[in-house]
């Protein structure tokens, strides 16, 4: 991630499989921490989903 841009729309794509979703983003480490209830399968599905990969 290299902008606001991508930052809200990792975030959305998070926020769109759980609203509820604490998110943590660390744009200079390009780095993403997430705690939510949901899978990490589809949170890692909705994130690929905007074309950003997941480690």
């Amino acid at each position: 991630m290299t902008c606001g841009h991508c930052e809200r729309a990792v975030t959305n794509a998070i926020q769109g499989v759980d609203a509820q979703a604490q998110i943590k983003i660390d744009r200079a480490a390009n780095r993403v921490e997430v705690e939510t209830g949901a899978s990490r399968e589809a949170v890692a599905a909705a994130i690929a989903e905007e074309g950003y990969k997941v480690a």
